[in-house]
């Protein structure tokens, strides 16, 4: 099991995304220790235009992590990426027509 700690405050949109990233980009279950930076005059100092901050058990940071590149390259590193996972976000779907579609006169309908 992966073991972080995440800097965040309430209500951090970015920190939600963030998590959500590494949840489906690790390629193991993954523990994060939140740690709330509102109250403790040090850690909004330290973090406060930062959050999120992912931090491994060596104490190794990463900022902006809710960039997918960033955050890949970060547990790539640690040999925590799902490359797999990685892959889906990254390659784009394949383009269907819709079903039902025909075409008359050169315009295409949906029936």
């Amino acid at each position: 099991m992966i073991q972080l700690s995440l800097y965040t405050t309430l209500g951090c949109h970015l920190c939600s995304q963030l998590e959500g990233l590494v949840a489906a980009l690790a390629n193991q279950k993954v523990w994060l220790h939140h740690i709330e930076i509102s109250e403790d005059d040090a850690l909004v100092e330290r973090y406060g235009v930062r959050i999120p901050v992912l931090v491994d058990s060596e104490g190794n940071e990463l900022d902006r992590g809710f960039e997918l590149e960033r955050l890949s390259a970060w547990l790539r590193e640690r040999g925590w990426l799902d490359e797999a996972a990685l892959e889906a976000f990254t390659t784009p779907p394949e383009a269907t027509p819709p079903k039902g579609a025909y075409e008359r006169g050169g315009r295409r309908f949906l029936s």
